[in-house]
């Protein structure tokens, strides 16, 4: 199994999804974290039901992180509550290497963003979101450091959980994540060249949220399998 168990109780799990394996796929025959839990449920049970487990969020599939399932409906329900509202429960913040320098320490980065064709995401202006029904998309951003003359290491918290919020929003603000050929220039592909990466350099490194039966809060921490 790909997928790395970090807490498991009655009523959540808790995992490290690898990059490149996805959250869950339609496609026949291809693994996916949920699959691979739900065997691994299935197999701790002994039964030969389908055992229940909700998803609460989601990862693309080339980029690696944290993530929280729910293994009964009142979980499920109570943990989604907290992701509606952010500021009272579910919190994820993330890692990234970006190709290119940012205008500031820190900010704050506001698009409107809809999925187009090829499943990409893209941005318009604030006058024209209601034609395209895009929706706002807010997210904050610190340097950590600059890891060389092309690429930076920043931290990011999502405000709004949009569609490849944070690869497009990173990309329209002129600094692509390092392995993201999707939404990168010809110059972040130079860079992703040179680093060797594979998969996107974003790790969802950070998550917390209150216990739906217990209301504990829970932090976890990962460290990412970055390239450099």
């Amino acid at each position: 199994m790909r997928t790395e168990i970090l807490y498991e109780d009655e009523d959540v799990l808790v995992i490290h999804k690898p990059a490149g394996l996805p959250t869950q796929t339609a496609k026949v025959g291809q693994p996916d974290a949920v699959s691979e839990l739900k065997n691994y449920l299935a197999k701790k049970s002994g039964s030969k039901g389908q055992p229940y487990l909700g998803i609460i969020h989601r990862l693309d599939q080339p980029v690696e992180g944290l993530l929280v399932f729910a293994k009964n409906k009142n979980a499920a329900a109570a943990l989604t509550s907290q992701l509606q509202k952010k500021s009272e429960g579910l919190n994820k913040q993330y890692q990234a290497i970006v190709c290119g320098k940012l205008p500031a320490e820190e900010g704050t980065l506001v698009d409107y963003l809809y999925e187009g064709a090829g499943k990409k995401a893209e941005i318009v202006s604030e006058a024209e979101a209601g034609e395209k029904n895009a929706k706002r998309a807010e997210l904050r951003y610190k340097v950590i450091r600059e890891l060389s003359e092309e690429t930076t290491l920043v931290d990011i918290e999502l405000m709004t959980g949009r569609f490849h919020q944070i690869r497009a929003q990173m990309a329209h603000a002129g600094v692509p994540l390092l392995g993201d050929r999707k939404y990168g220039t010809a110059q972040s592909d130079r860079c992703t060249s040179a680093s060797g990466a594979r998969n996107v350099a974003l790790c969802a490194d950070r998550l917390s949220f209150q216990h739906p039966k217990t209301g504990k809060k829970m932090d976890f921490i990962v460290k990412p399998n970055f390239p450099v």
